[in-house]
């Protein structure tokens, strides 16, 4: 079986600019909830990414990632937000964080 992904068509969906910090504090909630799990599991930071060992070298805190990875947190969190829009959801502020 091959398996051909199939997520919502976002690319006609703006998001405005006021966003962004929602952008960013989403990102490093979606980091600290891979982090916490891994570490549940029993992985630990290592130079490099090792299965055997347990070992991810991402297992920082998100302001230590390389932007590269907070890169990828990044995209996760803005498809979200646009498949919320598309999906007929508003997202408004009620309080500042």
């Amino acid at each position: 079986m091959t398996y051909d992904p199939q997520p919502l068509n976002t690319r006609g969906v703006e998001l405005p600019a006021a966003i962004a910090p929602l952008v960013e504090r989403l990102a490093e909630h979606n980091h600290e909830i891979w982090a916490r799990q891994r570490i549940a599991d029993g992985w630990t930071v290592g130079p490099r990414r090792d299965d055997a060992r347990k070992e991810h070298p991402c297992l920082v805190p998100y302001a230590q990632l390389a932007e590269i990875e907070k890169q990828y947190d990044r995209n996760a969190a803005i498809e979200t937000l646009k498949a919320i829009v598309m999906l007929g959801y508003g997202i408004q502020a009620n309080r500042k964080e």
